[in-house]
């Protein structure tokens, strides 16, 4: 049996900033409300029709290739993790394989929403263990500010989310002592709805009478969170597939060189920081300049972090992820 070793990293942002400020000039809210609650400072919003969930992934992921040294033909199966896709259908997936002019690959889309990436990375894992594939690309890629009510009455949601990709290329390595360790994948969808984005959806009504209906006062077209249940879940859910992925492994908190948390609110990675007793030279937070980019924020943070040195050969690597659902993750990484 083989392992999964991420051998490439890369990471697309949009050019253009958004930061609190801005946002006040829309709605009621001011920097202070924003960087108290989530410690958000700035986030990237497309402002161009050039700028795709698929674009910007494609972008990721020319990068990632080209790290991890080999050709775009070496990629034998593709992930594609987003909550906002191009269209309702297709998936990202295929138009990915499509943009970079990969050969007849499969392409799997995730919707995990938050915890996106951290799925993507263990369904590639296991596909490497198990032989069948040699190098498989994963991407996390959203646009959330076309889809976000930029007015005081969605505030609670849309001062958080900012737009943005990363991908990671995922290969074979001999070494079991070295790469992906372990994954760790959990659900509890009695709480779907406490973060969900109700419509467009064909579980009660017609398209049809949607279309005809045409009620700007209908906000199931926009996010929703019910923020503080989802943060004392988050903080319960964090702490205990972290534990669950160390325990795995034989390690110990003390043992982990860099833990890198889905962004979903700086409260929540500061909370999880104290809990496990780690310096904040052990855990990588970028949701500052971001915010909340969903399944790109790992990969755009682990890359950030691979870049700047702070993640090295033989480090304890661990990803952490939680979100809508609710569902939520952990990777263990030997790096």
């Amino acid at each position: 049996m083989y392992n999964s070793k991420i051998t490439g990293l890369g990471y697309y942002v949009p050019e253009n900033v958004v930061t609190n400020n801005d946002l006040s000039k829309v709605m009621d809210t001011s920097d202070e409300w924003i960087q108290e609650r989530t410690g958000i400072k700035e986030r990237r919003h497309v402002s161009t029709e050039e700028d795709t969930t698929t674009s910007m992934g494609v972008t990721a992921a020319k990068i990632a290739i080209e790290r991890a040294g080999i050709d775009k033909d070496d990629i034998d199966f593709i992930v594609f993790a987003t909550l906002s896709p191009d269209y309702y259908f297709p998936g990202p997936g295929v138009l990915v394989q499509r943009d970079l002019g990969i050969k007849t690959v499969g392409a799997l889309d995730v919707r995990n929403q938050c915890s996106g990436f951290v799925y993507g990375i263990s369904v590639a894992d296991q596909y490497i263990k198990s032989g069948m594939y040699k190098n498989v690309l994963v991407i996390g890629s959203e646009v959330h500010s076309r889809g976000l009510d930029m007015t005081t009455r969605g505030r609670g949601v849309s001062v958080i989310f900012g737009d943005g990709a990363g991908a990671a290329v995922l290969s074979r390595e001999e070494d079991n002592s070295k790469g992906v360790l372990s994954t760790h994948l959990h659900s509890e969808g009695q709480h779907a709805e406490e973060l969900s984005l109700i419509a467009p959806g064909m579980g009660k009504r017609w398209v049809t009478d949607i279309i005809e209906d045409n009620d700007p006062n209908d906000e199931s077209y926009f996010p929703y969170m019910n923020g503080q249940f989802v943060f004392k879940n988050a903080v319960v859910r964090f702490s205990e597939v972290i534990m669950e992925g160390l325990q795995k492994n034989g390690l110990k908190p003390t043992d982990i060189n860099m833990l890198v948390p889905h962004q979903a609110n700086l409260r929540i990675s500061q909370f999880v920081q104290k809990k496990f007793g780690l310096s904040g030279e052990q855990v990588y937070n970028n949701i500052m300049k971001y915010g909340n980019t969903t399944a790109a924020s790992i990969p755009i943070a682990l890359t950030e972090a691979w870049e700047a040195g702070k993640v090295k050969e033989d480090d304890v690597v661990v990803l952490a992820a939680f979100g809508s659902g609710f569902t939520w993750g952990s990777v263990i990484i030997k790096w």
